[in-house]
This record gives structure tokens, C-alpha cells and sequence, in this order.
């Protein structure tokens, strides 16, 4: 199993230098479920980020993405049922998907809460608003 980046994901799906995206390109064709790549999940966010603020891809098209990922048997990604759950939330209403995976890892933590000062977070990932 080998690491992947946010940047090898990056290129791949972006396709935004032809170099690079090649050599991205052969290497997810060479992954395999016997030999798989590994995504972390600050890797997963920051894909999801770099799409979004740099790339303007549409939810629904990151959504995809994201699901492309979490469903392949090539690729493992860490705490794939957290990220299931993250992708969820993003898709169900306003949650940005970084904040679902943040405040579903201190759940997981055994927080009891998650403070933000971000409304949105707070409505919609199930963060408490600090004030």
C-alpha cells in the first residue's frame, strides 16, 4: 500500500497539467485491491477544498468524486465509514465537508462537543456555536 497525496488526487481529477496528470493517471491505473493506495483524511479534505475554492467544481461533482473514492476497492481510505458519514452530511444540506469530518472525529474522540465560531458549522455538521 502507498500513500497518496492531496495533489496526486488533485491531478487526477482536475487533469490541469498535462505532465503531472499523466503520471497520476498511471499511477491510480497501477493501484489494485491487492496493492492499494491509501488517502488520509486531511488529504480528503484538502481534495475537497482545492475543487472547490480553486477548481469551482459543483457539490454535486465533488460529491461524486468523493463517493468514486470511498467506494473504490484500489483505494483505502482512512476511517472510510467516518468519510461515508461526512460525505452525507455535505450532500443533505450546508456542511462543508472538512467540517463534518472535524466534527465527526472529536465524536469519535469521545468529545462531547465541538466548539466553532462558524455558524454554518454549528447548524449544519452538528457543532455547538461558541459566543
Amino acid at each position: 500500500m502507498i500513500g497518496l497525496d492531496s495533489n496526486i488526487l488533485i491531478r487526477y481529477f482536475a487533469k490541469d497539467d498535462p505532465a503531472q496528470t499523466r503520471i497520476a493517471v498511471n499511477l491510480i491505473h497501477s493501484l489494485s485491491p491487492s496493492e492499494p493506495g491509501w488517502v488520509g483524511l486531511v488529504a480528503l479534505a484538502e481534495l475537497v477544498w482545492v475543487l472547490n475554492r480553486i477548481y469551482k467544481l459543483k457539490k454535486a461533482e465533488i460529491a461524486a468524486i468523493l463517493a468514486k473514492l470511498l467506494a473504490s476497492r484500489e483505494v483505502v481510505v482512512e476511517q472510510n465509514e467516518m468519510a461515508h458519514v461526512a460525505l452525507q452530511l455535505y450532500l443533505a444540506g450546508g456542511a462543508d465537508f472538512p467540517d463534518g469530518l472535524i466534527a465527526l472525529s472529536a465524536k469519535a474522540a469521545g468529545c462531547s462537543r465541538t466548539v466553532t465560531f462558524d455558524r454554518k458549522a454549528a447548524r449544519d455538521a452538528g457543532m455547538a456555536l461558541l459566543e
